[in-house]
């Protein structure tokens, strides 16, 4: 047996005595860092006792302007133990004293007592000074008093030295403590063990149990009566063994005889098999005859299923085809409806530009008027007066017309952007479908209909704000078209709301309503209560489409004859 390169005692001291030794090493840290900020702690304090002690005189010099006497006491204050740097500042950031190790300070003033680290492992205390006089008090300066790290490790030098000599002292003795109990406990027999179990004899296994020198009832000591009552089960195998080998002797001899009955009984089986054969044979001819019938039979289907993949390759490019139809229809159908709303901008528009257009000629003409009173040296208080009244009258017509055609177009410019276009960006809801409605006003311009929208005026959310000015728009015309058709004066109401992260959008109207079969056909594509009228049946299908599908959102219908129509939109935010 190869002799193993390292004990397993061996390896078990080495780990426990690992983790020993990081714990030791990670508690002396972190008792050196506690002595570290306990005594700098210690340090901070004694420089804010300094200020105690030093900040009346230094004051009143300052006050007096008694600049040598100042530097005096900074010279005193660098006599002590602690500090290692001292600057003095009067109140326009000036430096009156700058000595010993510093750093440089802002500008800025310092106006209460405060603690800084700077680079270099220094760190200063910073304290105003501030002269009482009269009741009241006056900010004449501020002192920065310097302290370091190397000031701190003087200080609980011994104490570091003791902490490390007593994490040596406690290591090395556990060190020998853990090597002897291992060598004692575990080494010793384990070697043993391995030794009896080496000198194993399989011809004698009563003279191989194991006998080893332990006297606790340890896991050696039940090892030891395993392995020996092991022996013991293994001996009595040995000899259960041998009767089971002369019993196998006495089976071999009756097997023999019994082959010889299988040889005769085997002659008369193969009689009968010839005769089977024969059967075989002829249920093979009948086979391929089966065969070749069947194998006739595959080919036509081959034949019909070679037609059929054709019939369907047709089906699918019939299928494409129809898609990019129904495709251009979808788009032709958004054109139409941002041509519609094109002409209805354009005729709003025209009206207050013709009236700009009126009143610009109009005060053209009046100035032409005073150009020439004012050549033919006719100019009098009345013509100035009359026309600067009559100016201000069409200067202000120009610009309420002017503002009105500038509010139409802003709005339909961006309306119009978004709607040929799918970018994402933030939107104010409540702004933008008054947006929205206000570039579908044209359509409501001589109707008596009304729009009340209600939605919060903080809500807004990031999406592509074509896809819901798409949405408002068809719901709006589908009221107007058909909800409206003949009612002289209808009503519509949309609430937008904000609930557990998603936008709702409650739309509903006081129009003629759908009956349940139109109702339940009411997002399917091309289909139109109009149809010969000027209905594509899209409308609705690209509402159905841009919710689901392009906001991941989901809507329903709610209808009732005479009793309008309502959506409930819900889309994740």
């Amino acid at each position: 047996m190869s002799k193993v390169k390292q004990g397993l005692s061996k390896k078990l001291l080495a780990r426990v005595l690992s983790v020993y030794f990081v714990l030791t090493l990670i508690v002396t840290a972190g008792q050196v860092f506690t002595e570290y900020l306990n005594a700098k702690s210690h340090i901070e304090d004694e420089l804010k006792t300094l200020k105690n002690t030093f900040s009346t005189s230094l004051t009143r010099a300052i006050w007096e302007l008694n600049t040598p006497q100042a530097k005096s006491i900074a010279v005193g204050l660098m006599e002590l133990p602690i500090v290692e740097g001292v600057q003095i500042r009067d109140e326009n950031s000036n430096y009156i004293a700058d000595l010993g190790r510093t750093t440089q300070l802002a500008n800025e003033a310092i106006t209460k007592g405060v603690v800084r680290d700077h680079a270099g492992g220094t760190f200063g205390y910073s304290f105003p000074l501030i002269f009482e006089f009269s009741g009241r008090t006056s900010l004449v300066g501020d002192v920065t008093l310097y302290s370091s790290s190397a000031i701190i490790f003087s200080r609980i030098e011994v104490g570091i030295l003791f902490l490390i000599g007593n994490a040596i002292v406690k290591t090395a003795f556990l060190v020998f403590l853990f090597m002897s109990a291992f060598r004692t406990m575990l080494t010793n027999p384990l070697n043993e063990l391995t030794q009896q179990i080496t000198d194993f004899n399989l011809d004698d296994p009563e003279s191989s149990k194991l006998d080893l020198s332990i006297t606790d009832e340890n896991e050696l000591k039940v090892l030891e009566t395993s392995y020996n009552r092991l022996i013991d089960e293994m001996i009595e195998f040995q000899s259960k063994l041998a009767g089971t080998q002369r019993e196998l002797q006495q089976a071999n001899l009756r097997l023999d005889d019994q082959n010889i009955s299988l040889e005769e009984e085997v002659a008369k089986k193969t009689a009968t098999l010839s005769r089977i054969m024969l059967d075989l044979e002829q249920q093979k001819d009948e086979l391929l005859i089966n065969q070749r019938e069947l194998r006739q039979e595959n080919e036509n289907r081959q034949f019909i299923e070679d037609e059929l993949r054709k019939r369907n390759t047709e089906l699918a490019t019939s299928m494409e085809t129809i898609q990019m139809a129904k495709d251009q229809l979808v788009e032709s159908e958004r054109m139409a409806s941002l041509g519609g709303l094109v002409a209805g901008i354009a005729h709003d528009v025209n009206t207050p530009l013709g009236v700009s257009v009126t009143a610009t000629s109009f005060l053209q003409d009046r100035v032409q008027k005073l150009q020439n009173a004012y050549d033919d040296k006719k100019l009098t208080g009345s013509t100035m007066t009359s026309f600067l009244s009559e100016a201000q009258q069409t200067i202000t017509l120009l610009t309420n017309n002017l503002n009105r055609a500038s509010d139409l177009i802003s709005s339909f410019k961006q309306v119009a952007v978004d709607q040929t276009s799918e970018a994402v960006r933030e939107i104010n809801v409540s702004e933008y479908l008054t947006e929205v409605v206000q570039s579908l006003a044209p359509n409501f311009k001589k109707t008596q209909h009304t729009i009340d929208i209600h939605c919060p005026d903080d809500l807004s959310i990031k999406c592509a704000p074509g896809v819901l000015a798409q949405i408002l728009t068809n719901m709006i015309m589908n009221s107007l078209i058909h909800g409206f058709e003949d009612k002289p004066k209808g009503a519509i109401k949309l609430e937008i709301s904000e609930q557990n992260g998603n936008l709702v959008i409650d739309y509903s109207d006081d129009g003629r309503g759908l009956d349940e079969g139109t109702l339940g056909r009411h997002f399917d594509a091309f289909f139109t209560t109009r149809r010969g009228k000027g209905g594509s049946g899209l409308g609705t299908h690209i509402m159905y489409n841009l919710v689901t599908q392009t906001l991941g959102g989901s809507i329903e219908a709610f209808s009732q004859p005479d009793k309008g129509l309502q959506y409930k939109i819900t889309i994740p935010v």
